[in-house]
């Protein structure tokens, strides 16, 4: 994981509610935004971009939720890569760098950021910026 300030200028933009119901919203516009751009639906990007955002997506509602606030996902687009940015408002609860090992028989939880750790090309944490409280976490595929 490292930590670095964005520099893809945002394309797909969306505050959704820091419920189980936003976090699938969130996976499903992501899918949606990337099919617009013409990405082939069933490909491993899209795939891929749809798994990261949904983990990240849960992970906001799971562990950033703050009561009244909701969560943001940003996607870019170049052409090759995709930016992944899911920014919630708690700041106060990082991700770990290395994420744990879940148990692999019986736990429920603690497997998305190894996943992203495992399909994106690099990730990391930063401070949410612009005077907003909280933290982004983001994904380069």
């Amino acid at each position: 994981m490292t930590t670095e300030k964005s520099d893809m200028a945002p394309e797909f933009r969306q505050l959704l509610s820091a419920t189980p119901r936003g976090a699938r919203l969130a996976r499903y516009l992501a899918g949606a935004q990337l099919a617009a751009w013409g990405v082939p639906p069933g490909c491993a990007l899209m795939e891929d971009v749809e798994l990261v955002v949904g983990e990240l997506a849960a992970n906001a509602v799971l562990h950033g939720r703050v009561p009244g606030r909701d969560f943001e996902v940003r996607l870019g687009f170049d052409g090759l890569r995709v930016r992944v940015e899911v920014s919630d408002a708690r700041g106060d609860a990082p991700p770990p760098e290395i994420p744990p090992e879940p148990d692999p028989c019986w736990a429920e939880h603690g497997r998305g950021l190894a996943l992203v750790a495992a399909v994106a090309r690099e990730w990391g944490v930063r401070p949410r910026g612009t005077g907003a409280p909280g933290k982004t976490v983001w994904a380069r595929l």
